[in-house]
């Protein structure tokens, strides 16, 4: 059967790709061996923002005091919690099924593998075989946990995230190996779920990609909620005993614990699919090599989302997505990966856009800075959420933004704004007139930006 474009992997780089195509004017098939919507809808993005709305609720609960209003005792149902994130994950895949059945995009149940540049095997659930034939292929696989084998992994005792998101009980004592956005966002939702959580980061700070001042202060906040952080820092062994794990870390020191959740990156989804025998050409890493264009070597087969070695977030495989469907229908598009906001779902969360004050530096410019605290907003006192801050980093010639950072309430939010700022490239000036809604967070936002000419007003 031929198409006009194949799509492999449904995930939300996969799946976007193949609505668009349809939705101009393409014949598309999409193959998918397991879920639709791929690691982020069901082992990433949206369960674990289903736990941190938990973890966000329960920390409300418990200051409901503050606010005037009385609770008896609260504890947490576990298999009432995993019940509706398996609920809102169920919701979402069939309103997937349902938007490619609409746009009359053929799923295909089954593993993909490169018979030549223009087909496709597919290996169906029940063991037969389909071929498969395309004018263009993209290629969507996307990415898994990545293991440190030493450390024993075993989906037991040393799980990582894809088991800590079905866990049946609450950890008393978690040790989180790598704090990274996925490490950190699991040290916060289990802390505030009762866990003793231990996060171990071999680099000097946690969110090593992010703003050093954001890191340190998230660091700091983690502290005060109960989590203990040791940088700089790696775990030489884990050895299982009864009723729980130890591990040994570099300095001889020995931490026990009940769980060990290993989050130290990604490993790309790339093998098996054959791509050498295709003539796809792979980067050091295992990663697909493409272009602007999101084109790999092979004319007419494109690649997007976390195979392709860029940023690692579902937002930029979607728009890898449409990039690619849209130079394959005749227009001329390339990837610019310039403005990519960020978000970290902790208590508070992070978000994040640009460069950060290193990077500027480093790129050579001279860097201006201002910050607003959240405890100076007005809408962040009425919420009592005060904890956090907005930092602009600009060019101090010029004035114009180079980098937003947003450590607060509803900071996954926030940070569109000073996204379409980036993107527009506005300067501070520019985006401190704007008039912005009193009492509102996204104050904060163009307080901060005052801040880059000293002209904050309650700062």
């Amino acid at each position: 059967m031929r198409y006009r474009i194949i799509v492999i992997g449904g995930g939300p780089g996969g799946y976007v790709a193949a609505i668009r195509a349809a939705q101009l004017g393409a014949r598309v098939a999409l193959v998918e061996k397991e879920e639709l919507g791929g690691t982020c809808l069901n082992r990433g993005c949206i369960p674990t923002k289903v736990l941190a709305a938990a973890a966000d609720m329960l920390a409300g609960i418990k200051r409901a005091g503050e606010f005037g209003i009385s609770t008896g005792a609260v504890e947490v149902d576990m298999a009432a919690l995993m019940e509706r994130k398996r609920q809102v994950v169920g919701r979402l895949v069939s309103g997937i099924q349902f938007l490619l059945k609409k746009n009359k995009v053929e799923l295909v149940r089954g593993t993909a593998v490169l018979t030549s540049p223009r087909t496709v095997k597919v290996i169906l659930s029940d063991g037969a075989e389909q071929e498969l034939e395309a004018e263009n292929i993209i290629l969507a696989t996307g990415s898994g946990p990545a293991l440190i084998k030493s450390l024993g992994y075993d989906g037991r005792q040393v799980i990582t995230s894809d088991e800590a998101l079905n866990l049946t009980s609450v950890p008393e004592r978690l040790l989180i190996v790598g704090g990274g956005v996925v490490g950190c966002e699991f040290a916060s939702i289990m802390a505030a779920l009762g866990s003793r959580v231990t996060l171990v980061e071999m680099m000097p700070s946690i969110l090593p990609g992010a703003d050093l001042e954001v890191s340190r202060y998230l660091q700091g906040i983690f502290k005060r909620q109960g989590i203990t952080v040791r940088t700089g820092t790696t775990i030489k062994a884990v050895r299982k005993e009864a009723g729980g794990v130890m591990a040994e870390l570099d300095g001889g020191e020995e931490i026990a614990a009940d769980l060990v959740l290993i989050s130290v990156g990604r490993v790309l989804n790339t093998g098996g699919l054959g791509l050498a025998e295709a003539g796809v050409a792979l980067g050091q890493r295992g990663e697909v090599l493409v272009n602007e264009r999101m084109e790999t070597s092979v004319p007419g087969i494109y690649a997007v989302g976390d195979i392709t070695g860029k940023i690692q977030l579902a937002h930029v495989a979607s728009a890898q997505g449409l990039v690619a469907v849209h130079n394959i229908m005749g227009e001329n598009r390339e990837m610019d990966y310039r403005v990519v906001p960020s978000c970290i779902f902790t208590r508070p969360e992070v978000g994040m856009v640009g460069l950060t004050t290193e990077q500027a530096r480093a790129q050579g410019y001279e860097v201006k800075t201002a910050k607003f605290p959240m405890m100076a907003s007005g809408k962040a006192q009425a919420m009592g959420e005060t904890e956090g801050f907005v930092k602009m980093v600009a060019d101090a010639r010029t004035g114009f933004l180079l980098g937003v950072h947003i450590v607060g309430p509803h900071a996954s939010d926030l940070v569109a704004e000073a996204a379409v700022a980036l993107e527009m490239n506005m300067s501070a000036e520019q985006l401190a007139r704007v008039i912005h809604a009193h009492p509102t967070l996204a104050e904060t936002i163009m307080e901060a930006a005052e801040g880059i000419h000293g002209l904050s007003i309650h700062a």
